[in-house]
């Protein structure tokens, strides 16, 4: 059985349900019986079409990102303002805390080597070059954005090729060219960019995440859909928190799922997208992902989980290990 390196995932991520209030200075407290300083926290409203709003320490408070767009870095002073000890605080800006029809989801991650997570910003110079990462294991998924100016978003991810990216703003397949990565695999200690505009321009700026595994916390893999309403078993050995999929042959959007959002009238459908910036969906028809203790299973036939013969990536991050360090097994769903 799968053996844990955290036994407490509330240390390293969180998911936050929160209702705006048109405040200013509306502090947000995470729900873990742990405190969290998130380094990175990945705001949605749930109810309106909403931009996704995006935030890191490293880029400063008030700096801010759209997963749905090309934009560029923009500044919202009444945005979020403050990384906090145990959660964030905001300003009235609607994206983030509108009272009206204000219920939001909040994604929120540690920065730390033990959990498998580092944020780093650089200036492009526009030739093949390795940077350094404080990882201290090699990354399985990374995540690039311009800062500066319009740019897509270019996502690299262990299960795709060196010189393979996917877009998180759009729904297209997989895309190969030499340019992305140098068509070099990260190692334990630098990633590799080429001369891709998307990822190294000279003298613009980037911000990029990296995530390497954590057995029993973490997961960056991929499966085969068969296109049934009976879909394939994803083993993660832990049960997950959050999970992100995503289609790499077809036009699809990336589809977005968490253990609080899990609505009591239609569970386990509740479904957004990084690609675009509408509500969230319930709808039956939608991405069913069920979640259980060793992993999770996509539940219908939809193409955006469950294309039958096509290749899925995922990343997903624990609620809690399947076993615990000291051998105890979780409690099953």
């Amino acid at each position: 059985m799968a053996y844990t390196t955290i036994d407490n995932p509330e240390l390293y991520f969180q998911t936050k349900l929160y209702t705006g209030n048109d405040t200013d200075d509306h502090a947000i407290t995470l729900d873990g019986n742990e405190d969290m300083s998130p380094n990175l926290v990945w705001i949605k409203s749930r109810a309106l079409t909403h931009n996704h709003q995006i935030h890191d320490t490293v880029r400063g408070v008030t700096k801010h990102i759209s997963s749905d767009v090309t934009n560029a870095e923009a500044t919202e002073a009444t945005g979020l303002k403050s990384f906090d000890s145990d959660g964030f605080t905001l300003g009235t800006w609607d994206s983030v805390n509108v009272a009206s029809s204000g219920t939001y989801v909040a994604w929120c991650w540690k920065e730390s080597a033990t959990a498998g997570f580092d944020i780093v910003s650089y200036t492009g110079n526009g030739s093949a070059r390795t940077i350094s990462h404080n990882l201290g294991a090699v990354p399985k998924m990374m995540i690039i954005k311009k800062r500066n100016t319009a740019a897509d978003w270019s996502v690299g991810h262990a299960s795709l090729g060196a010189n393979q990216v996917l877009e998180l703003n759009k729904t297209g397949a997989v895309f190969t060219d030499a340019s992305y990565w140098n068509n070099t695999r990260p190692t334990s200690s630098v990633f590799t960019v080429g001369t891709d505009g998307d990822q190294n321009t000279d003298g613009h700026t980037y911000v990029i995440y990296l995530f390497a595994e954590k057995q029993g916390y973490s997961k960056f893999g991929s499966y085969v859909g068969n296109g049934n309403a009976d879909g394939p078993f994803v083993y993660t050995g832990f049960k997950p928190a959050f999970v992100i999929v995503k289609n790499t042959g077809i036009n699809e959007n990336w589809s977005m799922h968490d253990n609080k959002r899990n609505d009591n009238v239609i569970p386990n459908y509740a479904r957004l997208t990084p690609d675009d910036n509408q509500a969230e969906a319930t709808n039956t028809t939608f991405a069913k992902v069920e979640l259980f203790s060793n992993g999770f299973k996509l539940g219908n036939s939809a193409d955006v989980i469950n294309d039958s013969g096509v290749k899925f990536i995922y990343m997903a991050f624990a609620e809690q290990p399947f076993v615990t360090s000291t051998g105890v097994p979780a409690t099953a769903r």
